[in-house]
């Protein structure tokens, strides 16, 4: 049985392994801010006596993995399916950031870094087949970090506080290395609408106060999400037709 020209059993597969890799997501969630260790024998002690399913995160995992499958499917070469591999590792890293970031309103550097290498080795092998990819990408690095440092830095002129944490500009430069300057623009574009409209939802629903901090992190990562699954094509257009108000038409 095949589900958009893939077998069924590849998102079978997925499916299991999402599951796994969203339990280890809760690992790292409780031990990056602690600054411990991530691979030791700890984890099997842990899960041995005092095994605690996080039943949500599993299942957020599994479905992205599913959703991976799906929108890329499986391909005949390994440059081919670079897209779905690239993925399939961010997303357990996007799913950490956006919890530490929401309940501790940081990002550790061990994470951002762990995107920065993984996307660093990603856009070599692109380079494989094609080079003009690998600069692409090297390039939405510097853009995403640089766009988020600008902003950080004239805020923090302006406001006399930090408008945005460091960690943000890193993570913005690392996930540059997965998706390149156009789509890291859009990414950029995206988060600053979508905490827009959420952070004028909680100061109005009285849940958060107007000059309290709201973590910018989950942001970047709901707009990194529904930038693997949505087609540039119509994810810049609505963006543009957004932010000029519909005189943008194509």
């Amino acid at each position: 049985m095949y589900i958009n020209d893939t077998h069924i059993g590849f998102f079978i597969a997925a499916a299991i392994l999402g599951l796994f890799v969203g339990q280890f997501v809760d690992w790292l969630n409780e031990r990056l801010p602690e600054y411990k260790k991530i691979f030791t024998r700890e984890i099997f002690k842990q899960y041995k006596y005092k095994f605690k399913p996080n039943y949500i995160l599993m299942l957020i995992n599994a479905v992205i993995y599913v959703a991976l499958v799906y929108r890329y499917g499986i391909q005949d070469t390994f440059i081919g399916n670079l897209n779905l591999i690239k993925y399939s590792l961010l997303t357990p890293m996007l799913l950490s950031a956006f919890v530490i970031d929401y309940r501790l309103q940081i990002i550790p550097n061990r994470l951002n870094l762990a995107m920065f290498e993984v996307g660093i080795v990603i856009a070599f092998l692109y380079g494989i087949s094609n080079v003009a990819i690998t600069i692409d990408l090297l390039l939405g690095m510097l853009l995403g970090a640089g766009i988020f440092l600008a902003i950080t830095v004239i805020g923090s002129l302006i406001y006399r506080k930090e408008t945005l944490g460091l960690g943000d500009v890193k993570l913005m430069g690392a996930l540059g290395l997965y998706f390149g300057v156009a789509s890291i623009g859009l990414i950029s574009m995206m988060s600053f609408l979508i905490g827009a409209v959420i952070g004028v939802i909680l100061i109005v629903t009285k849940i958060r106060k107007s000059d309290e901090y709201i973590p910018f992190g989950p942001f970047i990562v709901i707009s990194t999400f529904i930038s693997m699954f949505v087609p540039f094509n119509l994810l810049a257009n609505t963006l543009m037709t957004i932010f000029t108000l519909g005189m943008f038409k194509r």
